[in-house]
């Protein structure tokens, strides 16, 4: 009897049902674009514990919220492939002109990184970390990061760290080699960061003392973060008239160092350089077939930003912007730096004879608060207004603010669109996180800031078709995924981080211009990062669910 009742008891469990999963979240009814560039499909996305925890029919699921997406794209979280956010993301840790486009996840370090730092660096960069009221209490990335993690972040950020910066720490801004020692340490730098988190190593290789690198000065630092599994990211040399042999030392550094490579904004600057984007697709496709591991991206809009300083050639900077100030000033200096800018040499990147004239030139972010009525207006309106020469415009108002940052109108559209084709290139901001109040609310930014990726959604897929909604969000997550080795993120599946968004794919637009930059984009009705909601039915929850994303050699 007793047997038996153990068998019908047996049987009965076996039978039972067992009890339904329950979730944080079901996000129901929605197209599901799941990152691959597979269409869409229907289908619901349950979240639980920061990460996917089932996809399929979850109708009758038991979950602590439901989500009715009907008529919506769910998709991967967006992320940005040049992001710039290491600095203000201690002003405004929500990053809102991230969020509402997006995005979230940000790679950051463009070749003068947030860490290491030390004692004359953070002298010659105390104007920019006063202009944010930011106090550098890290020296290394370990301490860059603890710091974030204190504090909270909107969104996931993981950083490179840059040859410029470990150049800097060892033999500053002049323009020399280092010395076999000092490029042991340098090297050692590289490792150290490496170590604590940084995803690779990273050129921009236009603004001083970048240039006074040698190609094999980056191949050593390179091979040392091939070592622990890096990227070299590189915003080249050149962009514009002699790219040819800037994308030669980029293959020859991915060759040399055996390390995958990511060329940073592509483009074809220029006036004189406009067309030629099939002839520079033609080059990285023949990288490719030989063997580089190269990639790109693009942040698809007209205009760059850059440093201000970059207008006058690189022997200017020899030393740093106090020496640069004191050549300016220098009325024989003035007449050099002035027909160097005038004249063609295959010896820098000049961009005052790749762009149609002063008018392409747009005031961004100034430093010295005394220029501010200066932001939003161009070089050309500026001398017209104070009766002077436009170079000597320049001149002047880099003496004033050697840190100011302009927009400058120098592609075609053409060349835009044929690189964002490619299936290899995905997309990046090239701008820090900012917000439209505050101390970061009276800059005057680069409407990319704020729109890039909305503003591809609007204009390239659904106004111009040039790419289908799949493969627009395949470059937004699953490609910059794999190109960083995100191995949890980047695709809708099971098990995945969950970071996602939800959006009407017939109404999502980017709404800053240049003329009135600080304007949040529009269409994004849910934003989850980790899991946890940074815009919910619209609008921004201040919650900071953000990860530091540390590379694979961290704590090795």
């Amino acid at each position: 009897m007793a047997i038996r009742s153990f068998l019908l008891l047996a049987f009965a469990a076996i039978g039972a049902a067992a009890p339904p999963e329950r979730f944080d979240i079901v996000i129901r009814n929605g197209h599901i674009i799941d990152g691959t560039g597979s269409p869409w499909y229907a289908g619901d996305v349950a979240i639980r514990n920061g990460r996917i925890a089932r996809i399929g029919s979850l109708a009758d699921a038991p979950a602590a919220r439901v989500i009715d997406a009907q008529g919506m794209v769910v998709a991967p979280g967006f992320i940005d492939m040049l992001g710039q956010s290491e600095l203000s993301m201690l002003v405004n840790p929500h990053v809102p002109s991230k969020i509402f486009q997006g995005i979230t996840t940000e790679i950051t370090g463009e070749g003068s990184s947030i860490a290491p730092l030390n004692a004359r660096v953070l002298a010659a960069d105390r104007p920019g970390y006063a202009h944010y009221g930011v106090k550098a209490d890290w020296t290394t990335f370990a301490e860059y990061f603890a710091r974030l993690e204190k504090q909270g972040l909107g969104i996931n950020l993981a950083s490179y760290v840059g040859a410029t910066q470990v150049r800097r720490v060892v033999i500053g801004d002049d323009n020399r080699a280092p010395t076999a020692a000092e490029l042991e340490r340098m090297k050692a730098l590289v490792r150290d960061a490496m170590q604590q988190g940084a995803v690779g190593v990273s050129t921009s290789l236009q603004y001083a003392p970048a240039p006074y690198a040698t190609t094999e000065e980056l191949i050593a630092l390179a091979t040392e973060a091939a070592r622990f599994g890096g990227i070299y990211a590189s915003h080249m040399r050149s962009e514009g008239d002699t790219i040819d042999v800037a994308l030669d030392e980029v293959f020859r550094i991915g060759r040399e160092a055996n390390i995958p490579v990511e060329i940073w904004h592509l483009k074809a600057a220029g006036k004189r350089n406009w067309g030629r984007m099939p002839e520079i697709v033609g080059r990285i496709e023949q990288a490719r077939s030989s063997g580089v591991d190269v990639e790109a991206d693009t942040y698809a809009c007209p205009a760059w930003f850059n440093s201000f300083s970059a207008f006058v050639p690189p022997w200017v900077h020899d030393g740093g912007d106090a020496k640069m100030v004191a050549r300016l000033k220098d009325p024989a200096m003035r007449a050099r730096i002035r027909k160097d800018m005038e004249n063609d040499s295959s010896a820098w990147d000049n961009e005052w004879l790749e762009i149609p004239g002063p008018e392409a030139i747009l005031v961004s972010v100034v430093e010295n608060s005394k220029l501010m009525p200066l932001q939003g207006k161009t070089i050309a309106e500026i001398a017209k207004e104070h009766q002077k020469d436009p170079i000597d415009t320049i001149f002047d108002l880099l003496i004033e603010d050697p840190g100011m940052s302009v927009a400058v109108f120098g592609m075609s559209e053409q060349d835009i669109t044929y690189a964002l084709k490619q299936p290899w290139v995905s997309v990046d901001n090239d701008s820090q996180g900012t917000a439209p109040d505050g101390i970061l609310g009276k800059e005057h930014p680069h409407p990319r800031s704020y729109g890039t990726f909305p503003r591809i959604l609007r204009k390239y897929v659904r106004e111009e078709k040039l790419l289908t909604l799949p493969d627009a969000i395949r470059k937004f997550s699953a490609l910059p995924a794999q190109r960083m080795r995100l191995a949890d993120r980047g695709v809708l599946k099971e098990g995945m981080r969950a970071d996602v968004v939800v959006f009407d794919p017939n109404t999502i637009h980017d709404v800053a211009t240049f003329e009135n930059p600080n304007q949040l984009s529009v269409g994004m009705e849910y934003v989850f990062v980790n899991g946890i909601a940074v815009i919910d039915d619209g609008k921004m929850t201040n919650a900071l669910p953000g990860k530091v994303l540390r590379g694979a050699a961290a704590g090795r």
